[in-house]
């Protein structure tokens, strides 16, 4: 359901992009764009993620999620590249921008990211792979705000600089997140011990038991999220 609303909300912002000459509401179309392709790759893994064991895959395909969440990472950065070097674009050669449009379809847009976040949220606390897809629809949630803000400034002022400042702030919003979803799915992908697991005091527990004299070789790692 999520994957549909955000498909139906791109298409529409698009279009309100174009016809408001708002780099904005097309950053927050293209962002929403990866949302989809994410969610639309979150599914996948997770119908992946459930299949059995085999002899040649004794874990099966439960790190199909922890893939699709670092292809949602690269997707996020890649976005939030490109919607800086836009603004930066934008602010060199300006467009004039139809606030009262861009305000019109960033509300329907707004309204959309929210539904879709709370039908997520339950997931994200579970799952990387949801997480991921979570936090692109957040972050989409807050780009909407601030093409309504923006929007709404050039109404009032018009002041036209105030359409790929949010195209910035949209771009800049997405990185910190991003990287630290970045670092989790790594750490999965690269066999760190679990997160919260301290090894010094699993080492000591082991050779607290009786005839245990020693332990040469430990790990401990994560499958899945």
């Amino acid at each position: 359901m999520a994957l549909g609303i955000t498909l139906s909300v791109m298409v529409m912002e698009i279009v309100g992009g174009v016809l408001s000459d708002s780099l904005a509401l097309i950053a927050d179309a293209a962002h929403m764009a990866t949302d989809a392709l994410g969610l639309g790759m979150a599914l996948l893994a997770i119908h992946f993620a459930n299949r059995p064991a085999g002899p040649n895959r004794t874990f099966g395909f439960a790190r199909a999620e922890i893939l699709a969440a670092l292809a949602n990472c690269l997707l996020l950065l890649g976005v939030g590249g490109f919607l800086v070097f836009e603004a930066v674009d934008r602010f060199i050669t300006p467009a004039e921008t139809k606030g009262g449009l861009a305000i019109a379809f960033a509300a329907v847009g707004l309204v959309a990211n929210i539904v879709s976040l709370s039908l997520l949220m339950r997931g994200q606390k579970e799952s990387l792979n949801v997480r991921g897809a979570y936090l692109e629809v957040l972050a989409d949630t807050l780009g909407s705000v601030a093409v309504i803000v923006a929007a709404g400034v050039i109404m009032a002022t018009g002041w036209q600089a105030a359409d790929p400042i949010a195209s910035l702030v949209i771009g800049l919003m997405i990185v910190p997140r991003t990287v630290k979803l970045l670092r989790e799915t790594l750490n999965v992908l690269l066999e760190a011990a679990p997160k919260g697991v301290d090894m010094a005091e699993v080492r000591a527990h082991i050779t607290a038991l009786p005839g245990v004299l020693d332990v040469h070789d430990l790990h401990a790692w994560t499958i899945t999220s």
